[in-house]
């Protein structure tokens, strides 16, 4: 009898293990040709990897959270991800303002177009407008968003520049006048930002050359100038956007209802849902997660909250998925370098034959193993 007490025991320690085990490791052992690549080197491609499951038990959420080589220290180049807070920030401010909202039309100083908030949130989410962050950044300013950050907890980040602009840290942000019925309502004047940061990180000399002006400048590219958001945080942020009442209220983001209802609907719109040609602007334009090798139609029941970014050989995907046939839901964030050249600027990076077939295998392996486990 006593034999028999012990196999069961023995039996249900094994179960509780199979069920805790990291769905990353699980989703790294596949025998794929990309992933084994990448994982050879993983330090080589400054692979880092978090995911959250979601614990959903009556009104409340809770996460097990799992992570691979993540280390804010090590710094990596954000890219186009940054737009992700700088569209919540956009949003909250705007919210606090008694004359202007989300739809009021605006004017940038020496421009001629008018925009909107939410014009500009639905092209960085469409297909990651650059135009429309700077926007974001000219109504905000440097020294807001970083006093901001800091205030949500959500982990260090720094932003530094505009994104892809001669003078991108210029200290003055540009007057912007907003229009009603062909008359001003509003003006903000030029905002005057504190110098720019030095990061202190590690890994902030990265490669062996760049190019400058056309010329190729042979040493190492200086980023301790350059936007610092890490995957940590931003994961967390996702957290807060997808579940704000899982954390206090000074934490996330004070966005009115009509305003975070757009939010969340731009960050899962696909292109050919908001105008764009179906063609060049396909679904997994910006979801490399499990779709991004291919260029067909995403399924109904998958709908994915995300914001990617790639520049310099950096590619980045944090996203909330959920897939409504199987009923699993996970925030996953990933970062990985494929600059083999060791040369930036000159447009040769492993995007589309190692980066974006590796997030969207990742992606597959760790759903597929997600549904196993329900």
């Amino acid at each position: 009898m006593k034999r028999v007490i012990f196999l069961i025991l023995i039996l249900c320690v094994s179960c509780q293990q199979e069920v805790k085990q990291n769905p990353i490791e699980a989703a790294l052992n596949s025998n794929d040709d990309i992933m084994k690549k990448v994982l050879e080197e993983p330090s080589n491609y400054e692979l880092q990897i978090k995911l959250s499951t979601i614990n959903r038990e009556n009104e409340s959420v809770s996460f097990d959270d799992f992570e691979y080589r993540v280390d804010d220290r090590d710094y990596f180049y954000p890219a186009s991800t940054v737009k992700f807070p700088i569209a919540l920030l956009a949003l909250e401010k705007i919210d606090s303002l008694e004359k202007i909202k989300s739809t009021t039309n605006y004017i940038l100083e020496g421009d001629s177009i008018t925009h909107t908030i939410r014009d500009d949130i639905r092209q960085i989410f469409a297909v990651s407008d650059n135009g429309a962050f700077n926007r974001l950044y000219e109504f905000l300013g440097r020294d807001y968003i970083n006093d901001k950050l800091k205030t949500k907890q959500i982990g260090p980040a720094h932003i530094n520049h505009r994104l892809s602009v001669p003078n991108s840290t210029y200290r003055y942000t540009r007057p912007i006048s907003y229009w009603e019925n062909d008359s001003i309502i509003y003006i903000q004047d030029s905002l005057v930002d504190s110098e720019v940061e030095t990061l202190q990180l590690k890994q902030l000399q990265k490669g062996k050359g760049y190019y400058l002006d056309s010329t190729l400048v042979k040493e190492p590219m200086d980023f301790s100038k350059k936007n610092y958001f890490p995957i940590s945080t931003l994961h967390e942020l996702m957290k807060r956007v997808i579940f704000p009442e899982s954390f206090p209220e000074d934490e996330t983001f004070n966005i009115n209802q009509a305003d975070r209802e757009f939010l969340l609907n731009s960050m899962k719109a696909l292109p050919r849902e908001v105008g764009y040609d179906e063609v060049e602007y396909y679904d997994s334009y910006g979801k490399f997660f499990m779709f991004g090798d291919s260029k067909e139609r995403i399924p109904d029941n998958i709908k994915i909250f995300n914001k990617v970014g790639y520049a310099y050989g950096y590619l980045t995907d944090c996203s909330y998925i959920k897939d409504e046939k199987s009923g699993v839901e996970y925030i996953l964030t990933a970062t990985l370098f494929v600059n083999k050249n060791g040369i930036f600027n000159d447009d040769t990076y492993e995007f589309e034959t190692i980066g974006i077939p590796f997030l969207s295998k990742l992606g597959k392996e760790i759903h597929n193993h997600l549904i196993e486990q329900e």
